[in-house]
C-alpha cells in the first residue's frame, strides 16, 4: 500500500496509477485500454466541450475488515448511466462493460485503497463524453468512456456530523422537464453560483425549492433530501431530482429497520414536523441537517446539533453494509479482491 496519512485524506483528486478507456467508434464498443496518462487529447470542436454531452457517475470501494475490497451496487450505477445516455443521445454503456471497467481500475490501482481503520475509501469516477467534432448542435458519432479513481476522506470535514443548510429562491439547480434525473456536468455547474453564495453566508450547502412552484423541497445542493417524523421516511418525488442510489439503499434499509418509506411532495411548512433530517449521496453517504434557514421569511427549522438515532442507525446500518459487517441480503455489495 501506498504510504499515506490515510485518516486525515481531503475529499479532492489525487493521482493514482491508472485509469481505463474504452472508445465508440462506428456504432460499437472497442476494447478496454489500460493508460496511466491523467490527460486526454480531444479535438477541440467534441460535443462534450461545446453542447453538453457529457455524463459521470459516483460509486466507491471498500477496503473491509476481513480484509476484502468490496464495491456497491455497481450495477445500479450502470443503469443510471445509461438512463442519462437516453436522456442526451450518447450510446449505452452496457452493465457488464461498466462492471468490467469498474473491477478493472480498482484491481489496477489497489494500492490506493485506504486502509479499513481510516475510514476513508476509493472513489470511482465514471465519465462518459462525446468526442467527435461538431459544430452544429448534434450528437457526437464518436464517444469515450474512461474511468479514474481517487482515495478521498469525508465530504464534510466533521465527517458524520450536523451542517446547516440555506433555501435560496433566486437559482434553480434544474427543471422539472430539463435534466435534472441525468447526472450530467451542466445540473452541477448550474449549482456553483448558488454553493458559493450558501459558503459566503456561512452554511454547508444550499437547498433548492422545486422551480416551478417555489413550495416544495428539492434536493440539497447536489444530494437528496430525506425527513424522519413518526416512525416514517419521508423523501421527495420529483421530476427534477436525480435518482439517487443512496437514497433508494436508505429507503430499503429503512423498510428493514421497521420504518415506513414516502416518496411524495414536501411542502416547505412541513419541514417543521420533521424529528430528524439529512442529506444523502455517495459522497457523504449522510449528512444530518442541524437547521435549514429560509432566509426570506426568516424562518429557522431546526432539526438539532447531533445527528438523531434513526440517521444515525440508518448510516451505521449501511456502512455496515458497504464494509461487508452486516449481512448484504439485498445482494449490493460485489467482492472485487479476496
Amino acid at each position: 500500500m501506498k504510504d499515506l496519512d490515510w485518516k486525515n485524506l481531503s475529499f479532492g483528486y489525487r493521482p493514482t496509477d491508472y485509469n481505463v478507456r474504452c472508445y465508440y467508434r462506428d456504432g460499437k464498443w472497442g476494447e478496454i485500454e489500460v493508460c496511466s496518462d491523467e490527460y486526454l487529447k480531444l479535438h477541440m470542436a467534441a460535443t462534450c466541450l461545446h453542447y453538453g454531452q457529457e455524463a459521470f457517475e459516483g460509486l466507491k470501494a471498500y477496503r473491509c475488515k476481513d480484509g476484502k475490497v468490496r464495491t456497491f451496487r455497481v450495477k445500479d450505477n450502470a443503469e443510471r448511466l445509461q438512463s442519462t445516455c437516453r436522456g442526451i443521445m450518447m450510446p449505452e454503456v452496457p452493465t457488464e462493460l461498466f462492471t468490467e471497467m469498474v473491477n478493472k481500475v480498482v484491481r489496477l490501482n489497489q494500492e490506493w485503497i485506504p486502509t479499513y481503520e481510516s475510514g476513508a475509501t476509493l472513489y470511482i469516477r465514471p465519465l462518459l463524453i462525446g468526442t467527435s467534432a461538431q459544430v452544429g448542435v448534434h450528437p457526437a458519432k464518436e464517444y469515450l468512456f474512461m474511468i479514474f479513481v481517487t482515495p478521498v476522506g469525508p465530504y464534510f470535514k466533521g465527517g458524520f456530523s450536523t451542517n446547516p443548510y440555506v433555501i435560496i429562491r433566486d437559482f434553480d439547480r434544474s427543471a422539472p422537464l430539463g435534466t435534472g434525473k441525468y447526472k450530467v456536468g451542466g445540473n452541477y455547474a448550474a449549482s456553483l453560483f448558488a454553493n458559493n453564495l450558501a459558503h459566503e453566508k456561512g452554511y454547508a450547502c444550499e437547498f433548492y425549492l422545486d422551480a416551478k412552484e417555489k413550495k416544495y423541497m428539492d434536493e440539497c445542493g447536489a444530494a437528496n433530501f430525506f425527513g424522519i417524523k413518526d416512525n416514517t421516511y419521508v423523501t421527495p418525488k420529483s421530476t427534477s431530482i436525480l435518482p439517487s442510489i443512496t437514497n433508494r439503499s436508505l429507503m430499503q434499509v429503512a423498510e428493514d429497520l421497521g420504518l415506513k418509506v414516502e416518496r411524495r411532495p414536501i411542502p416547505e411548512d412541513e419541514l417543521d414536523t420533521f424529528e430528524e433530517a439529512g442529506a444523502c449521496g455517495t459522497a457523504a453517504v449522510i449528512s444530518p441537517i442541524s437547521y435549514i434557514d429560509d432566509l426570506d421569511t426568516g424562518k429557522r427549522y431546526s432539526f438539532g446539533d447531533q445527528p438523531g438515532p434513526i440517521s444515525k442507525k440508518l448510516y451505521d446500518t449501511l456502512r455496515g453494509i458497504q464494509y461487508g459487517e452486516i449481512q448484504d441480503k439485498h445482494g449490493w455489495t460485489s467482492v472485487v479482491i479476496e
